[in-house]
């Protein structure tokens, strides 16, 4: 493919600039405290300044092992494909359903093949291998898993919220409860859902960037989110300004007399550091030096042609600066520089320690109905959910290779929040920082992966440890 060429960052220059463009520090401070008192998280404070960006300080005192924040995602997607291992809420990214549902389910998929499913297996299907060393179980015992009939013992010591349907009907999209399915109708999922309730104009369209996206990288349907995010809240903003004003524009086209609730909707984006992701994307390691430029190229094709296979799905001139390749370009980088990894625990690998930990006696009865189950999943029984997300505050974190806090999830912390707890006690005014990388790498590799998030780091250890 040759040079990519987006008409619209040509057509919408002075829009894409404006959306692109960092906010001030006002703005900055406004909207910070605005969302730590929304989140009522009164225990930090998001500082920012010229010289070193934004930070996150503490407010109080906290003691080695204190939790110092949950972080609600501004957008997370499961990856593609952990979904055949792991039915997840997909607002909130919970387990649902029941440890039946979730050991059947599993092996009911590998026995398919499958690894981009909805919840009860079929699918359009990308294929992957199975192992054949696993042991294999009848598809009655598995159905009967599935469907409820069968239960195992001692399951009802890990209740899991009920399946509740996609509000548009698509056999994508699952949730823990009627809340989480409206939450993501609103912010995300009416623009983006492929049944016959989704308000998308072209849902087959709609279905060929998802299956682009399967097939190449799976950060596209998170950029796609952020889009639908933006769109969204701009529908929102326009009718309240229409409603106030008593001025309504049918014709769907560009205003630039409405711009700004473009870039309102647009705020919470543009908090986020961004870099085009072609520019910050990491060179791979089989990929020569002499070659990164071939190599960068074809990743901005590559974005390209996921930009233009969602434009054919929910483009509307109305908000048109939205579609343009760097507007794109920067929402990936922004997941490729900020993003926590998203990461909850399984609770059926909970479900066989339990049945580990019990008196031998009962050890040796329930095993007796369990172990051809753990033996069918094999090593995979305690894989997690796993996927990306962009997190508004833990974002603000500073690197430091001696940092003060880390991401830990702990037992209580069921969905896919963002989990900062204390490494060692803070104190109020001190600065939280997290390691971006694995700190125990000697100084030349830790200063070589910092390079890819555009810094070198200058923390205590790194300026002791400089030759």
């Amino acid at each position: 493919m040759g040079t990519c060429i987006c008409p619209i960052d040509a057509q919408f220059s002075d829009q894409v600039a404006a959306l692109l463009s960092p906010p001030t520090l006002p703005q900055v401070q406004e909207y910070f405290e605005a969302l730590v008192a929304e989140r009522q998280c009164s225990s930090l404070k998001v500082k920012s300044d010229s010289q070193h960006g934004k930070g996150v300080y503490s407010e109080v005192d906290f003691q080695e092992d204190d939790l110092v924040l949950k972080d609600e995602m501004l957008a997370g997607a499961q990856h593609s494909s952990n979904k055949i291992d792991c039915l997840v809420c997909s607002f909130c990214f919970r387990f649902i359903g029941s440890i039946e549902l979730q050991i059947g389910r599993k092996l009911y998929l590998q026995e398919l093949g499958v690894s981009a499913v909805d919840e009860c297996g079929s699918s359009d299907a990308i294929r992957c291998s199975t192992s054949s060393e696993k042991t294999r179980l009848p598809q009655d015992t598995i159905q009967s898993l599935m469907n409820g009939s069968l239960r195992l013992p001692y399951s009802e010591n890990f209740p899991l919220p009920s399946v509740v349907p996609c509000l548009g009907g698509c056999k994508e999209a699952y949730y823990c409860s009627k809340s989480c399915a409206e939450a993501d109708w609103d912010s995300f999922h009416s623009l983006l859902c492929i049944g016959h309730g989704s308000s998308s104009p072209n849902t087959e369209a709609l279905l060929k960037f998802m299956k682009h996206a399967n097939e190449t990288n799976d950060i596209f349907i998170l950029a796609a989110k952020v889009i639908s995010f933006t769109i969204l809240r701009y529908r929102k903003l326009k009718a309240a300004h229409v409603q106030r004003e008593g001025k309504h524009d049918s014709s769907n086209q560009f205003d630039s007399c409405i711009f700004p609730l473009l870039l309102e909707a647009w705020k919470p984006v543009s908090m986020g550091f961004k870099r085009r992701w072609w520019d910050c994307i990491a060179l791979p390691e089989d990929v020569d030096s002499s070659e990164e430029a071939e190599f960068r190229m074809q990743i901005k094709d590559l974005a390209f042609e996921s930009l233009q296979l969602l434009k054919e799905a929910i483009y509307d001139k109305e908000y048109a600066p939205l579609f343009s390749l760097d507007i794109y370009g920067h929402i990936i980088g922004m997941f490729e520089l900020n993003n926590l990894d998203l990461v909850v625990a399984s609770p059926v690998e909970d479900y066989f320690l339990y049945i580990d930990d019990l008196p031998l006696s009962e050890k040796k009865e329930a095993e007796n109905l369990t172990k051809p189950f753990l033996d069918a999943l094999g090593d995979d029984y305690s894989i997690s959910c796993q996927g990306t997300a962009f997190f508004p505050l833990q974002s603000c974190m500073n690197h430091s290779c001696i940092p003060n806090a880390k991401a830990f999830k702990r037992e209580e912390d069921k969905d896919g929040q963002a989990t900062i707890v204390a490494l060692r006690p803070i104190f109020k005014g001190e600065e939280i920082t997290i390691s971006y990388i694995d700190e125990d790498l000697p100084y030349d590799e830790r200063q070589e992966l910092l390079a890819d998030y555009g810094f070198r780091c200058k923390c205590p250890r790194c300026i002791e440890e400089e030759p």
